[in-house]
């Protein structure tokens, strides 16, 4: 099937719109989003970061940002932390308070989050979608100029399920699909051997069934938690941990498909 063609606006301000996506909640895509933005920055990317999140945004938590953004009245000031453009409708409402929103109010805040943010001079704005396939990602992938999407799942068949239903999403709206990630894939025990408690392989296996590219794996490590917790992920806190090498080996993927040297 041909996908559908829309007229697609661009983020203002921005160069490179890669949505963070994973269909599934609970599988560290926000994890994986902030800790991208920041490899990205390492590699002298000026970065953005749009928690899109409306029901459950994580931004404000895992950057420990508790202000308010400022606004002329038009426009929002997105706030900067660890030198990356953040705004986040947690940033907007108390993070306690419950956003009882139908859909249209979604996607008002949306467009006001891609329209009506002053958004300065980004190579990349990196879009933390929420879970699923509703009305954010449609009003995203149907009306937003998204110039690649990566989507985060862990390997588990209950996983994967949504996932595909994602990538069929993405494909029916014309959004490439940089490629798929394998979260959590495993820990190493002290016994130094590998356990794989999610399952093995089922990232690998559906990228192939879809032909899409498998961008690699992710270990659990208990610090990264720790770090996301403390408002400082892993990248920023501990650059030359292991983990933090992965997410830099994924930022000079992702600087290599639209910068050339």
């Amino acid at each position: 099937m041909e996908p559908k063609t829309f007229t697609k606006k661009p983020i203002l301000g921005t160069k490179f719109t890669i949505a963070i996506s994973s269909a599934k909640g609970g599988v560290g895509k926000s994890t994986f989003a902030t800790n991208l933005a920041l490899a990205l920055k390492q590699i002298d990317c000026k970065v953005g970061l749009l928690d899109a999140d409306i029901y459950g945004p994580s931004i404000p938590k895992m950057f420990d940002i508790n202000e308010k953004p400022q606004s002329d009245g038009q426009t929002l000031t997105p706030i900067n932390k660890y030198d990356i453009q953040c705004m986040s409708i947690g940033f907007l409402a108390d993070q306690q308070t419950p956003m009882i929103w139908r859909g249209p109010m979604v996607t008002s805040a949306i467009k006001t989050f891609t329209q009506k943010v002053s958004w300065k001079d980004l190579d990349f704005i990196i879009v933390d979608m929420p879970p699923g396939t509703g009305d954010t990602q449609l009003t995203f992938s149907q009306e937003i100029k998204i110039d690649g999407a990566i989507i985060i799942s862990t390997p588990q068949e209950v996983a994967l399920l949504d996932v595909k239903r994602g990538i069929k999403m993405f494909d029916k709206l014309g959004v490439k699909i940089l490629g798929l990630v394998d979260n959590m894939s495993y820990f190493i025990g002290d016994d130094s051997k590998k356990y794989k408690i999610f399952g093995e392989g089922g990232v690998k296996k559906t990228a192939e069934e879809f032909k899409k590219e498998f961008l690699g794996e992710i270990p659990i490590n208990p610090e990264v938690g720790k770090y996301g917790d403390e408002g400082k992920p892993i990248v920023e806190a501990n650059p030359n941990h292991e983990i933090s090498k992965i997410y830099l080996d994924f930022a000079k993927k992702i600087k290599s498909i639209y910068f050339k040297d």
